[in-house]
């Protein structure tokens, strides 16, 4: 019995240290908490406002250092005269005091207008470097501003992307950051593409056509011209580049920064991996790259039945911190006089499961929905998720949605549940005599586990059953807690009463009587212990269902064990808010099945619960 306890013991307390330490160690050590494009930076630029910021080294798309041949079939691009890094020459950079709108508007640009983006692309250089999400605001209230994702090259918070071409053989001026294209049209809509066009000295006339959808694909189509007497062999790249990145979620549960699917594998690289290896390659036919945020998505998606080269870099430039993802095609010949073309795309926007599964679909993105952290139970997490919002489409509300649907887990876990429920009514009922045994036995405590498991034998009760169903429901209870963490159908969802958005903590607080007194209690009380009601709630529930649970023989760990709803009521404090609705719920449904059952098998649930020792 008491090595049954132990293990019961070991693995809620191995799952409250491991949550604990994912969500303290963000409680003790805050990351900042920007929007994307606000403020992410680590340091900023000292470059004087009007001249040139120091772009650091010149960077080809694809290219390690050093490259061996693209012939050998094993690495990437070499370098050539004339290629593109990200920002060969950046635009002039801005003091900190100056606004990213004064930036953008020191430019030509094409608008970007769109049912879902804002934005603009620049004429200097031709990157898409300006982009906000229309139909997501920085904070619940519909007036604030809307969430910003790009910014161009020379601002703080840098983070564009770009398109171009590599010479793999031959020799030509190449488009660069520098470039001043022209363009056919002044605004990019879902029914007016525009294409950029630029003539280099030698006759050679390079094309850029964006094509936007309703929601957040970039199609670009890259066409040169080749008005030259020598033959080219050029190369398309794609790039983002994303200046002094932080994780903006606080948490370390779910990954934030580059990320890609190559061969049919998601591969995720953390920014500190990614500083201490500086270059990270892979090859793949098809496959994407990009960088996520906890909800938001920028990626390169290249020609999916050709083979392409990813690259994962980082440098230091100006003491900041600067990431880069890219792709290298394979090369496309172009004769005096002829023409040649690539298409690839490029998502911008946010990580809504069911437009990234059609965009699979209708491209043939390989795992592009793997941009959303589902975690280790992905083929738990996507169904759970997609029946919650069949719920939701039924009755309206997220949280309801929650609600119910932790009723219909409940359901599909009954025949489990009832099990585990009348093993511990039966090691409930038993409590008196494993009293009386340690009493009797309080010197042997090897006679009385001897003892005690031959009442077990003699009763039929098998300890461990009460345990091993449980153990089964822990997958489904990992995946829900992703789906309710990490999917952005969840952001400023509101439930009822103060629970306004399901994604952010409880916002009332203990300490002012839950918004009786009006004060704010976050500018003194630490945050750690600044509770709210439904964490509290969440509490009780735990509480009270450990109360009816029958208690372990050894006092200690009883004690332990009733010290448990307190350590989560502390953690959950700072959960989203659906997750604690959830916790509470559940407990609340498991109190109710548990009691049901005591009463049918004649066992008083005790109001004031009962110690192994018989006392209250």
């Amino acid at each position: 019995m008491i090595e049954n306890r132990n293990l019961i013991l070991a693995i809620v307390l191995s799952v409250a240290i491991l949550i604990g330490f994912e969500f303290g160690y963000g409680l003790l050590y805050p990351q900042p908490e920007p929007v994307p494009g606000k403020g992410t930076e680590t340091s900023q630029t000292s470059a004087t406002p009007g001249q040139p910021a120091p772009s650091g080294p010149t960077v080809q798309p694809g290219q390690p250092a050093p490259p061996p041949p693209v012939a050998s079939g094993e690495g990437l691009v070499p370098p050539t005269p004339g290629g593109l890094s990200s920002d060969a020459v950046s635009p002039p950079a801005l003091s900190a005091r100056e606004s990213r709108d004064k930036l953008i508007a020191q430019q030509a640009r094409v608008r970007i207008s769109t049912p879902r983006l804002h934005g603009s692309i620049s004429l200097h250089g031709g990157r898409v470097d300006d982009v906000t999400l229309i139909n997501y605001r920085e904070t619940i209230d519909p007036k604030s501003p809307e969430i910003v994702l790009l910014s161009p090259a020379g601002a703080p918070d840098a983070y564009f992307a770009q398109v171009g071409w590599v010479v793999q053989s031959g020799q030509t001026t190449l488009p660069d950051a520098e470039t001043v294209w022209s363009a056919d049209g002044d605004v990019l809509g879902p029914s007016t593409p525009v294409t950029l066009s630029w003539t280099n000295p030698e006759g050679v006339t390079f094309y850029r056509t964006f094509a936007v959808d309703d929601n957040f694909m970039v199609t670009v189509t890259q066409r040169v011209q080749n008005g030259s007497d020598d033959a080219l062999s050029l190369m398309p790249y794609g790039l983002i580049v994303r200046y002094g990145a932080l994780k903006a979620s606080g948490f370390y549960i779910l990954h934030e920064g580059p990320l890609g699917v190559f061969d049919g594998t998601l591969k995720e690289v953390d920014y500190d991996d990614l500083q201490e290896q500086g270059t990270i390659q892979a090859r793949s036919e098809g496959g994407w790259i990009g960088i996520t945020d906890k909800y938001w998505l920028t990626a390169l998606v290249p020609q999916y039945d050709v083979t392409n080269n990813f690259r994962f870099f980082h440098e230091r430039v100006d003491n900041r911190d600067r990431y880069q993802v890219d792709f290298v095609g394979p090369a496309v010949t172009v004769g005096a006089g002829d023409e040649a073309e690539a298409v690839s795309r490029m998502f911008v926007g946010a990580k809504e499961v069911r437009l990234l599964d059609a965009y699979s679909e209708t491209y043939n993105i390989t795992g592009f929905d793997r941009a959303i952290d589902f975690g280790w139970f992905y083929f738990l997490t996507k169904p759970i998720f997609y029946f919650l919002l069949w719920i939701k489409a039924w009755v309206g509300n997220l949280g309801v949605a929650i609600l119910l649907l932790t009723v219909v887990i409940k359901l599909l876990f009954f025949p489990l549940a009832n099990k585990s429920y009348r093993a511990m009514s039966q090691m409930r009922k038993l409590q008196p005599e494993i009293a009386k045994l340690k009493e009797r036995f309080a010197d042997d405590k090897v006679r009385f586990n001897q003892e005690m498991m031959a009442l077990y034998k003699r009763e039929k009760v098998n300890p461990a059953s009460g345990c091993l169903p449980m153990l089964v429901q822990i997958p489904v209870f990992f995946a829900l807690y992703k789906v309710l963490f990490v999917t952005i159908e969840m952001r400023h969802a509101p439930f009822f009463g103060w629970i306004q958005d399901l994604s952010a903590p409880d916002p009332t607080s203990v300490w002012n009587l839950f918004g009786l007194i009006p004060w704010d209690p976050s500018t003194i009380i630490p945050a750690v212990i600044n509770i709210g009601a439904w964490p509290l709630i969440m509490g009780g529930t735990m509480w009270l269902q450990q109360k009816i649970n029958p208690q372990p023989p050894d006092p200690m760990q009883a004690k332990v064990m009733m010290m448990l709803p307190i350590v989560f009521t502390f953690l959950l404090a700072h959960f989203p808010a659906g997750l604690v609705i959830y916790w509470a719920w559940n407990n609340t449904l498991s109190i109710a099945q548990q009691w049901v059952i005591m009463r049918r098998m004649g066992v008083k649930p005790v109001s004031g619960g009962q110690d192994a020792d018989g006392k209250g």
